[in-house]
């Protein structure tokens, strides 16, 4: 799951009654111009796409979903043949939705602790959006025509009115944050934050600190934690955490034990175009430079083991070479807080991290300057 979205909606609540277990939901739902019989799917977010949880059939304009929850979590309605994704906060209870298909912000969530907040949320900021969208009706064809004439003055002084919007939205929801610390949706906005590189790690550690314990307990904020957690350990001038995972040939090697006087941790895929791209410099930059001490370790993010081998013996990559073979889940990738690759870290002799993602002539002279070669 790499975006959080958020629906601007209205009041629209009936009342239910199910006999339900601690961990079970069930949304109800209303939709009017979608024909009976077409699909409703409750899906998930995945590192890898979505997981449908539950699917449901529009029968007079109303559907019903069901599951269970091990967690309070983010999902996603979504209708056959429609181009939106409804997002709803699942946790024990009924909850009861009224969708817009034509206006997801005039629609609305309800009958939940987390989504009535979720929906106050929504209806207390739906000013703010208002404006912004009354901004880019009326500003859009100057946009248009500056981005035609290639107006770089009037395309940055349009760009900067519009961020007052954002801005504007940003202080509201670190407000809510501050005022809400038992909100699941206050981990959603951190994560947003987090996402959008909004606040400083530092700031949204302040804000995560101050979350209560049962929002801490969910998923998404020990995900979130862990991130925090990579972000402060993983970075320049301070020393590279160590990891350890098996070859190719299944030994177990360290961090520790493959440093040289110049070290580059390279996190890579065989399904990864851009990384096989760059395999070719990085084998004439080894070749060149291992001799004086530079050594590398690469990071696979595979899942097939006989792939992962293929592309080290057709890439030519004789230097050592790592993977759980797990992935995005790899938990090296996680530990560094590699969210795309290819991705680099050069470390000098001591094992410190002195720079990142370098590539081409900016690598070769970082690794010249950190060898000692002029």
């Amino acid at each position: 799951m790499k975006k959080v979205l958020f629906i601007f909606s209205v009041l629209m609540f009936t009342v239910s009654c199910n006999n339900l277990k601690d961990n079970e939901f069930v949304i109800e739902g209303t939709i009017s111009g979608i024909a009976d019989g077409k699909k409703v799917f409750i899906e998930v977010p995945t590192e890898t796409g979505s997981t449908v949880k539950d699917t449901g059939i529009v029968k007079k304009g109303t559907f019903e979903l069901k599951g269970t929850v091990e967690d309070i979590e983010l999902g996603f309605i979504r209708v056959e043949e429609q181009e939106f994704n409804l997002p709803v906060i699942l946790e024990n209870g009924t909850i009861v939705t009224v969708i817009n298909k034509d206006s997801l912000q005039n629609s609305s969530l309800k009958g939940t602790k987390n989504n009535d907040i979720f929906h106050k949320f929504n209806e207390d900021s739906k000013a703010i959006a208002k404006k912004g969208m009354k901004f880019q009706k009326e500003n859009g064809p100057k946009m248009l025509m500056a981005q035609r004439n290639k107006d770089t003055v009037a395309i940055n002084a349009l760009r900067k009115e519009f961020q007052k919007f954002q801005e504007e939205m940003n202080g509201f929801s670190k407000k809510f944050i501050k005022n809400n610390p038992d909100a699941f949706l206050s981990v959603l906005l951190l994560e947003n934050f987090m996402m959008r590189n909004y606040l400083s790690t530092d700031e949204i550690n302040t804000l995560f600190n101050g979350l209560s314990d049962e929002v801490k307990a969910t998923k998404n904020a020990k995900r979130l934690k862990e991130t925090i957690a990579a972000k402060t350990a993983v970075v320049i001038g301070k020393a590279a955490p160590n990891f350890s995972a098996p070859s190719p040939e299944g030994k177990t090697i360290t961090l520790k034990e493959s440093l040289g006087k110049v070290t580059i941790i390279d996190f890579w895929a065989s399904w990864c175009g851009p990384c096989r791209m760059e395999n070719p410099n990085v084998v004439a930059l080894y070749k060149e430079f291992n001799p004086q001490g530079l050594n590398i370790i690469g990071v696979s993010l595979d899942k097939d083991a006989a792939k992962w081998k293929e592309a080290i013996a057709k890439d030519g990559l004789t230097w050592t070479q790592v993977s759980n073979l797990k992935f995005w889940e790899d938990p090296i990738a996680k530990q560094y807080n590699v969210q795309s690759i290819p991705a680099t870290f050069i470390l000098d002799a001591k094992g410190n991290i002195v720079a990142k993602d370098l590539r081409g002539d900016e690598l070769r002279a970082k690794v010249k300057e950190l060898i000692g070669v002029k």
